[in-house]
């Protein structure tokens, strides 16, 4: 019940805080297990995507620090969102991650690793891979924009136009292929690719000039 309270209150004050604009957020499926790409602005993104997917369960992970602080410690145990120490193989939130997917969960993945602060595309990093990898199950890419704008608009009482796209699901293919570093990392920029097509030009940021010739990424999953 706790859970669908603070549910309810955070769709009520994203939606009043912002804009949302996600005339394709049906694509995201109401059931079976899904990794969610998107790209990492800050912590808008978040909620917003939180409240308009529910009651679909979903999670992901969040640096091990954040659970230094009392209310993000106890929205994100009510949330089910699982700590990683970040700069190192974290294998005990790997297997989280997977048994929450088991459970047909959606869970919500960063490639670029951190959050960048302009809306601009940072490269990926290859350690978003091994969660695919390991679990195989669709990976479905989504981009979002405005949300770079929060904390300004929010200090001149303005409400922030909050952009959502989503693509078409996908999975790995490796074909045999070895996957070393630099395959993971490959993987990773091919992800990226997948998101910056669905923002504005604008936003590709280091993608921006790259050419999506995809070596290890299926077409649509039907």
């Amino acid at each position: 019940m706790l859970y669908k309270i603070i549910a309810w209150i955070v769709k009520i004050g994203t939606e009043i805080l912002c804009r949302i604009d996600a005339p394709e957020i049906h694509r995201i499926p109401m059931r079976g297990p899904l990794i969610v790409i998107s790209n990492h602005t800050g912590q808008l993104e978040v909620p917003v995507f939180f409240a308009q997917l529910q009651p679909r369960p979903i999670t992901g992970w969040a640096k091990m620090e954040a659970w230094d602080n009392a209310f993000l410690r106890w929205l994100f145990s009510l949330w089910g969102v699982i700590p990683i120490r970040r700069g190192e193989g974290d294998t005990s939130a790997l297997r989280k991650a997977i048994k929450a997917l088991e459970k047909g969960y959606i869970f919500g993945i960063a490639p670029e690793g951190t959050r960048n602060k302009t809306g601009k595309l940072n490269r990926a990093h290859p350690g978003v891979v091994m969660l695919a990898l390991h679990s195989g199950v669709p990976i479905l890419p989504a981009a979002h924009w405005g949300g770079e704008n929060f904390l300004r608009n929010l200090a001149k009482f303005k409400r922030t136009d909050f952009h959502i796209r989503v693509g078409r699901p996908f999975r790995l293919k490796l074909n045999g292929v070895k996957v070393t570093r630099d395959v993971r990392q490959q993987i990773a920029d091919e992800m990226m690719i997948r998101i910056a097509e669905l923002m504005p030009p604008e936003y590709h940021g280091t993608y921006e000039k790259v050419t999506n010739h995809e070596k290890f990424l299926t077409a649509e999953v039907k």
